[in-house]
């Protein structure tokens, strides 16, 4: 089974932002992408696999929920867990579209550019801000290159065959010219 495939593997829902009041309720961000979904999936787990936060009921706040927690925990321990993502198994989240995935369906899938043989794997997905960057180990020398999530840089994503295709893979990986640098 492949790590893409596998429906125990942990997905970030959102994040905790520390206490809300001293009655033991919890700010939540949510990573979904209807925000009050991140509340339907029942427990919400540490990178471990271990329950942190079991929602009862949660209101919106500004860019945040109020959520009342089945976890009985004082505001200093739900401060002290600022900054725990929350997850849940890949297998809670609804199915998606044949056109569609989620996001982290994409770590782990080879990287084609080109040849018969992987250039790499992507390691990760990231966004620093302005659009989702692939984040791909090279096969050669293990340095790692970030490449826009553009159709036009990513044209082919292929999770049946566990593959993404980037045509032009050798020119994130080259190194920049004298001319290119910032000074």
């Amino acid at each position: 089974m492949s790590e893409t495939s596998n429906p125990d593997r942990l997905i970030v829902v959102g994040v905790i932002k520390g206490a809300h009041g001293v009655r033991g309720d919890v700010r939540v961000k949510s990573f979904t992408a209807d925000p009050d979904d991140v509340f339907t999936y029942g427990a919400l787990v540490d990178e471990g696999g271990k329950p942190v936060l079991t929602p009862v009921s949660a209101r919106p706040g500004k860019d945040h929920f109020i959520v009342r927690p089945k976890e009985q925990k004082q505001k200093e321990d739900w401060d002290g867990l600022r900054g725990t993502l929350l997850h849940v198994p890949r297998a809670q989240l609804p199915d998606t579209e044949d056109d569609e995935f989620y996001i982290e369906d994409l770590v782990g899938l080879k990287v084609y550019s080109g040849g018969s043989e992987p250039a790499g794997r992507v390691k990760a997905v990231q966004n620093f801000g302005a659009d989702d960057l692939l984040e791909v180990r090279l096969s050669v020398g293990g340095d790692t290159v970030l490449v826009p999530f553009t159709l036009a840089d990513v044209p082919t994503v292929d999770l049946a065959a566990g593959r993404v295709v980037i045509p032009t893979l050798e020119d994130w990986a080259a190194p920049a010219e004298e001319g290119d640098r910032a000074d």
